[in-house]
């Protein structure tokens, strides 16, 4: 905005009052000027003036006594002084000059070759300037305010994923200070790092990267699923960087699991009413003819051929309860109760087939009881199934079998993960781990872990499941906590 348009405030420093009148007569020649000039001879007057923003532009002589210009316009800049500072000196000096501009002077000016045209020009292109600026810090605000504030994660990245900048979100997010994560390389926090490189090559090769989903690892050891949004963007000096986003959907896809596990079962458990109406029916019809043939024939080789029909009606019929009780709601009895005292009597309940398959058990529990509702006797069959089947993943590993229990308390849940290194399931057991009769063990039921979802969701929580092929499972059992 030029100066000539509005009034101007400008404050002369110098602590010579006829260099003063000098520098002021020059302004006061420029012509359609409307200028408001003021005189400042001491350096801390003019400091203080300088750091309160009482004047739109100041012109700055370079001897001030003991102190300098120099020493003004830095402890002036250093005090956020923004508006424009002009260094005024009786001979030129190309050193003072290039340091004063290294400062942030806008300008620097020899007294001896003023004249009102020059200042007017300089005062104009300063202004401009300052207007400019003014509107970049604006935008740089702006923008910087987005940044810090957004709840995802944001991130400036060299083109080899090294982070450069980071917000807040991503601190959190990714459970590092910002001094451990600065010049970090992304990839090193992937869980499968080879991913990171295929992330460089794509947006190196011009690609924008949109939605495209990853887990990472926390400084914490938790893994996290996110939604990675990238793009390549050129600085100022053409220079380019990686600008991107990370989304934590990692509650989202917890949510969308457990709602999935409930609609299986659910869906389980319409069709087993359903096939158990249909099939009990005409198998009392059965069990009742075979009882009556029983009594009324007395042929042995009959008798050998209806007890064999009696036995496996009876196995029919209790196969059929058993799948009625894996589906229906467990009848519970609540009663407050501490979560470590129950896992350690199941572990004592387990100590024989732990000692006879040579199972190391370690723990890491929090001191304080954690105290939850829990029909106790149900629950321990729920612990019980998780251990058994964490004995029974290992029983391939011919030494070092393990399993690490953690108790702890997050937000309102009591936290009890179990953690075996077994031999791990594919995605696809994963997806149907909890189904009724469904199995991976040569001699297994599949309704172990049916009936272990059953009586965790009875006690109002909820089972999480984190497993890799070849490298063990961990079972992460959350029951609301009770002040």
């Amino acid at each position: 905005m030029p100066f000539t348009k509005m009034n101007t405030r400008i404050l002369i420093v110098d602590d010579d009052e006829d260099d003063f009148f000098i520098t002021s007569d020059y302004l006061n020649g420029i012509p359609e000027a409307n200028m408001e000039i003021k005189w400042a001879s001491q350096y801390n007057v003019a400091l203080q003036m300088m750091v309160n923003h009482e004047y739109d532009l100041y012109f700055v002589d370079y001897r001030l006594g003991a102190k300098t210009g120099v020493d003004l316009l830095k402890e002036a800049i250093a005090r956020k002084c923004e508006e424009p500072i002009i260094l005024l000196t009786g001979k030129g000096n190309r050193d003072i000059d290039r340091e004063a501009m290294r400062i942030g002077a806008f300008d620097y000016l020899v007294k001896s070759e003023l004249n009102s045209e020059k200042l007017e020009r300089t005062i104009r292109y300063a202004l401009e300037r300052y207007s400019y600026i003014k509107a970049i810090k604006r935008n740089e605000r702006k923008f910087r305010n987005i940044f810090e504030q957004s709840m995802d994660a944001v991130f400036i990245a060299g083109m080899d994923l090294r982070f450069r900048d980071v917000n807040k979100a991503a601190t959190d997010l990714l459970g590092y200070s910002m001094e451990n994560l600065l010049n970090t390389p992304l990839q090193e926090m992937l869980y499968e790092p080879q991913s990171g490189e295929k992330i460089i090559q794509l947006l190196q090769a011009g690609h924008t990267i949109n939605g495209h989903e990853v887990d990472v690892v926390t400084g914490t050891g938790d893994r996290k699923s996110c939604i990675l949004s990238a793009s390549v963007e050129a600085d100022i000096n053409e220079g380019k960087y990686i600008h991107g986003i990370l989304h934590d959907i990692t509650n989202l896809k917890k949510a969308e699991w457990l709602t999935l596990q409930a609609e299986k079962l659910a869906a389980t458990g319409r069709l087993i009413r359903t096939l158990a109406h249909e099939v009990r029916n005409p198998l009392n019809n059965i069990t009742l003819s075979a009882e009556q043939l029983q009594q009324e024939n007395c042929d042995d080789s009959s008798k050998i051929y209806l007890d064999v029909i009696r036995r496996n009606s009876t196995r029919i019929s209790n196969i059929i309860s058993e799948l009625l009780n894996s589906s229906r709601p467990s009848e519970i009895d609540l009663r407050v109760g501490s979560l470590q005292l129950l896992v350690d009597e199941v572990l004592a309940d387990a100590a024989d087939s732990i000692k006879l398959k040579q199972v190391k058990v370690s723990s890491e529990i929090e001191e304080k009881p954690l105290l939850v509702l829990t029909d106790k006797d149900k629950l321990k069959i729920a612990f019980m199934n998780i251990i058994v089947n964490a004995i029974e993943a290992m029983e391939e590993r011919t030494a070092d079998r393990q399993i690490f229990i953690r108790i702890y308390h997050k937000d309102k849940y009591v936290i009890t993960e179990i953690t075996d290194n077994g031999c791990g399931m594919s995605q696809e057991s994963l997806s149907r781990l909890f189904e009724p009769y469904y199995t991976s063990k040569r001699n297994g039921m599949g309704l172990g872990l049916a009936s272990t979802m059953n009586i965790i969701q009875s006690h109002k929580g909820f089972i999480e499941v984190k497993s890799v092929e070849g490298r063990g499972t961990t079972f992460v059992v959350n029951l609301p906590i009770q002040d």
